[in-house]
């Protein structure tokens, strides 16, 4: 799920099926026209503070009598890191943790859920190197590091992927490094299987630096056996999505490159093994591999939509998966022209899938994932307003209406009205629950003032002061996602200071960060953290 884990207020289906990994003000939205201050919300409904499957003996959030536990029995470690509005937890919550084979096979390792929110979450999260929601590690009794689980993958998959990693191969980092030494490879079929559908989204710079990844999974590519075929593919189509995604990518005329995809897409079940690369990177792949308006793109383009087709009608997979083929059409057919018209058939199949997904989603896990993913594919569209009819539905109904605040604050400012952004950032802030969620999204709302209304001093002022004074003055709370978010909301105060205009607020901001930092033990790595927030703004 947060290509991988990070991510807040509607991303790109590319992305949020992934993983929540990115922080509210880097949204890239959805719907909002009239202004959301006259709309009455409910009060958000409480949601599980673990997820709540029967069955599974989930340890919450005490990991060191987890893995005292893991090792007293000789059990691997289980560790889901996850947050309770992200839309592709919830997914895995509905697709995974659901499934009686999952529940079965949990009796043989020690489950541990970490939610961000919780007060030693970010630190934790800081050692263990993850960072985007959700992120699911195997460990050793011991406490190495096994593998990253993908849950973006199908299901099944994804089980195969768990019960590798129980059944004794060496930790990927090993395998890594015997797959990539020079000479001959002795990897088994199943530690090839294991690096082919390793989590390299959430990596974290783990197992391999994130510059080096698309390298990596060439040479996998190069190296890895043709039998079996499946895993062969597989590391074909990832070392070329990796290598699309890269930071320098440009698009070019590659004949071998658009030739390795045809060819795959050609092979019976490629496209359903490999759902999630022929979803989030199917525009990456032809932008980078194709040249705009070409023949070879029209081509390429053609075969991938042939692809997407069956995978929007197979009903075995999830509803926010077959939103997510349908948005890949979209961006498909915008790759050459993105304020292009889309055809009225391309139309037709957003409306009904995102018609379905809101009727026949009962369940509060899978509608999070799916609503958030109708709502996406609306605006990708270009069907703004029922986007925004969607969303200001959920908020009656969703467990955290105010990640679908954020996106309707994100869509109203690319609309351009202002004051319907910032009463959606607002909202959102006020009813966001949980400490690291209440500081990410009052930050986003702190940024989006800088941005939208530089001028109003006092509600800037207000904001900014309430984050800082619901810090919790504790070593915990400056790690992971709490230190950035705090960064960059500190940074953007400082912009906004540039010349001074406005120091006497970021000023007394300072000092009032001064106070909080003060209260930490002046030796602990936290307090240097807390100290450089304001004090690196304006450096």
């Amino acid at each position: 799920m947060d290509i991988r884990t990070s991510g807040v207020a509607l991303l790109p289906l590319a992305l949020a099926v992934v993983a929540c990994s990115r922080s509210p003000d880097s949204s890239v939205a959805t719907p909002s026209t009239d202004s959301p201050i006259s709309l009455v919300v409910a009060a958000p409904v409480k949601a599980e503070a673990a997820p709540a499957e029967a069955g599974i003996a989930w340890q919450k959030g005490d990991v060191d009598t987890a893995f005292a536990a893991a090792k007293a029995a000789n059990k691997p470690v289980f560790l889901y890191w996850g947050a309770v509005w992200c839309p592709p937890c919830n997914q895995v919550k509905a697709t995974i943790f659901n499934r009686q084979d999952f529940v079965d096979r949990s009796r043989f390792f020690v489950p541990v859920y970490l939610d961000g929110d919780t007060k030693s979450a970010q630190k934790l999260g800081a050692r263990f190197k993850v960072s985007g929601y959700p992120t699911m590690i195997l460990f050793k009794p011991d406490g190495t590091e096994i593998t990253r689980l993908p849950g973006e993958v199908d299901a099944d998959q994804y089980m195969r992927v768990l019960a590798l990693g129980m059944g004794g191969v060496r930790p990927v980092k090993d395998t890594l490094a015997a797959a990539l030494a020079p000479g001959d490879s002795k990897l088994t079929p199943e530690e090839w299987r294991l690096l082919a559908y390793y989590s390299w989204d959430t990596d974290e710079q783990q197992v391999v630096p994130k510059d080096k990844v698309p390298a990596t999974l060439q040479r996998l590519a190069l190296a890895c056996p043709a039998d079996p075929r499946e895993t062969a593919a597989r590391l074909e189509i990832k070392a070329l999505a990796a290598a699309a995604k890269a930071k320098n990518a440009k698009p070019r005329d590659d004949k071998t490159a658009v030739e390795k995809v045809l060819n795959l897409l050609a092979q019976t079940h490629f496209a359903r093994d490999n759902f999630d690369v022929i979803v989030y990177y199917s525009g990456a792949i032809s932008k980078a591999y194709t040249l705009p308006k070409s023949a070879a793109r029209a081509k390429l383009n053609a075969a991938w939509n042939v692809a997407l087709d069956r995978l929007v009608a197979d009903a075995s997979l999830s509803t926010a998966d077959r939103l997510s083929a349908v948005d890949a059409q979209v961006a498909l057919a915008k790759l050459d022209d993105p304020k292009a018209a889309l055809a009225p058939a391309l139309l037709d199949s957003v409306r009904e899938q995102a018609a379905r997904a809101d009727r026949e989603t009962t369940d509060a896990y899978a509608r999070q994932a799916a609503i958030s993913a109708a709502a996406e594919i609306l605006v990708d569209a270009g069907l703004l307003d029922e986007s925004d009819a969607i969303l200001k539905a959920e908020l009656l109904r969703s467990h955290s209406p105010y990640y679908y605040m954020l996106g309707l604050a994100a869509n109203a400012k690319t609309r351009g009205d202002k004051a319907a952004a910032l009463g959606w950032y607002e909202k959102a802030y006020a009813a966001a629950d949980g400490p690291a969620t209440r500081l990410q999204w009052g930050a986003s709302y702190v940024n989006a003032l800088v941005d939208l209304a530089p001028q109003d001093v006092a509600r800037i002022d207000k904001a900014a002061t309430s984050i800082i004074g619901e810090l919790d003055p504790s070593p915990e709370t400056f790690y992971g996602r709490n230190q950035r978010a705090l960064e960059r909301m500190s940074k953007k105060l400082a912009g906004w200071d540039k010349g001074q205009q406005h120091d006497a607020s970021f000023k007394r901001m300072r000092t009032q960060m001064a106070g909080v930092c003060g209260k930490l033990p002046a030796g602990d790595p936290a307090r240097a953290s807390c100290d450089s927030v304001f004090g690196q703004a304006k450096a």
